[in-house]
């Protein structure tokens, strides 16, 4: 395969010399610096526009620093991204294999290995780090030490080291000292963040984001001097008519002391006054302002408000919003499925087996939750209807492994034959083995096999007279109902019969019947 030519999913052809080296390691003196800005301090609202404004026309690494930052600084922030990333990157993985055959389940096989290394879920995390800043860059180290291609590690890239293309905007380059390079096939994962249309550089939460940080970040810094200076008294400092500017100065310094250290010394021809504060304002203004701001955030990158900031009705309200997290859910884990597919599964198969017709497939997401009781009982219904429903399809809706050839299988137990039926024996069964236990009456059961006892027997023999009995009750009742013409006038035919009816044959025969089957019941014999 020395002489093999690969291709991406671009149909770029991949130099594997060049896999070899790391493409956009950090660098001391280059542009690679690992050294970070911080441009949210003194942020205004004129320098940030202008700092949007510049990430679009090709200089978008302040406003990269900027998304940095803002985790950095918002704990609330910090706090619902970390959780829309983890939550992605905590769900369930699968592979699943491009056919049956031997060759497909070892490709798929050797996707699983990558994958269930212990490292994988936080890279995960770090390829979501696309969700608050548009876009992120992991490069593929691979180990060929034994002759295959393996990813040694994911590594994250800062993405302050990335430019776009200037003519689309949209395909990423690696920061150069001299002109910047595109992304080598195969040495790459790109995921692309889109919380809207457009270009990756503002799809990231970040930007929305950005606006909340800035004035929730004025009104912090305004309830901090608001709570210095609550309650505190008017320091006012008077001088004679002779004080000179070094006395003013004197008596300034003197002022602002009792402000912080509580005592001062002045001149005697000086004197200090205080006035009590009258304040009618609170706190609540700052801390109503920055909650607000905090339900924005969340609103933003969680669809929700429920789960994170405690509201009346929160219990309700949060069962309706769980399921737009759900949704955000669902579609970030399809999105980091498919940058998977593309830029990981692809060149792993490729390098080790060669290009595949069919590729295995990366899923990520929850296993579908079914009412088993209900399921089953939905698919007997089916069956006893005549559909044919296969065992391996029932199975993985349960989710229970195939058995295997050797192993115990469960059975359903045998029903109960009803009272008066006959049961199959064996031909060297003994006649006691028949016999109920002592005290069990009708639900004595021995092997399987249920005998009729005298009550049985009583029940069908006096069942076997009810029409005798009732004959002569109900003759020709059903030709008089017949003729009603509504149903008062059967109502009125009902009522005549059961006011007219003589029952004392059946009051008879049934009172014969419970005390027979009393006295069975207490001498425990088979009449």
């Amino acid at each position: 395969m020395a002489d093999f030519t690969w291709y991406d999913a671009y149909g770029r052809p991949v130099d594997t010399g060049a896999l070899k080296e790391e493409q956009a390691a950090p660098t001391i003196k280059g542009i690679r610096r690992p050294d970070a800005l911080h441009p949210a301090a003194g942020l205004t609202p004129g320098r940030l526009a202008a700092i949007l404004r510049d990430s679009i026309e090709g200089s978008p690494e302040a406003y990269l620093a900027l998304a940095e930052d803002i985790e950095e600084r918002d704990n609330h922030y910090l706090s619902v991204l970390s959780t829309r990333k983890f939550q992605v990157a905590g769900l369930e993985i699968t592979v699943e294999a491009a056919g049956d055959d031997a060759k497909s389940v070892a490709v798929a096989d050797l996707v699983r290995e990558v994958i269930s290394r212990d490292s994988f879920e936080v890279e995960l995390r770090d390829i979501l780090d696309a969700t608050g800043k548009g876009f992120s860059c992991t490069e593929i180290i691979w180990d060929t030490s034994e002759s295959q291609w393996m990813p040694k590690r994911l590594a994250w890239r800062d993405p302050r080291w990335f430019v776009f293309d200037p003519i689309d905007g949209e395909t990423p380059l690696v920061r150069q000292l001299g002109e910047d390079e595109p992304l080598k096939p195969f040495g790459w994962i790109y995921h692309s963040f889109k919380a809207k249309s457009g270009l990756p550089i503002r799809g990231g939460l970040a930007r929305g984001a950005a606006w909340s940080f800035l004035f929730k970040s004025f009104t912090v810094k305004d309830w901090a001097i608001f709570c210095e200076a609550y309650g505190q008294p008017l320091r006012l400092g008077k001088w004679g008519p002779g004080a000179t500017e070094k006395d003013k100065e004197v008596l300034a310094e003197a002022v602002a002391s009792i402000g912080t250290d509580y005592s001062a010394i002045v001149p005697a021809s000086m004197a200090v006054e205080f006035i009590s504060a009258e304040i009618s304002g609170s706190h609540e203004l700052y801390e109503k302002r920055a909650d607000w701001l905090d339900r924005q955030i969340s609103k933003l990158v969680l669809g929700q408000t429920s789960t994170t900031d405690a509201q009346k009705g929160s219990y309700a309200v949060g069962t309706v919003h769980d399921r737009v997290r759900d949704d955000i859910e669902k579609a970030d884990a399809k999105a980091l499925a498919a940058t998977l597919n593309r830029d990981l599964v692809k060149p792993l198969v490729d390098l080790n087996h060669g290009p595949q017709k069919s590729y295995p497939h990366i899923r990520i997401g929850r296993p579908e939750e079914i009412d088993a009781p209900k399921f089953m009982a939905t698919v007997e219904k089916f069956v006893r209807l005549g559909g044919k429903v296969g065992a391996a399809t029932v199975r993985d809706k349960l989710g229970l492994p195939d058995p295997a050839a050797d192993e115990e299988l469960l059975t359903a137990a045998k029903a109960a034959p009803q009272p008066g039926e006959e049961t199959e024996e064996e031909p060297d069964q003994a006649a006691d083995d028949r016999k109920p236990p002592k005290g069990q009456g009708a639900m004595a059961a021995q092997r399987g096999r249920v005998e009729p006892d005298a009550i049985d027997r009583l029940a069908k023999e006096a069942a076997g007279d009810w029409q005798e009995l009732v004959g002569p009750m109900i003759a020709g009742l059903e030709e008089e109902i017949a003729r009603a013409t509504d149903l008062d006038q059967v109502r009125a035919i009902l009522s005549r019969r059961f006011d007219g009816m003589d029952v004392s044959a059946m009051q008879e025969e049934l009172a014969r019947a419970v005390f027979a089957a009393r006295l069975a019941g207490e001498a425990d014999e088979q009449l």
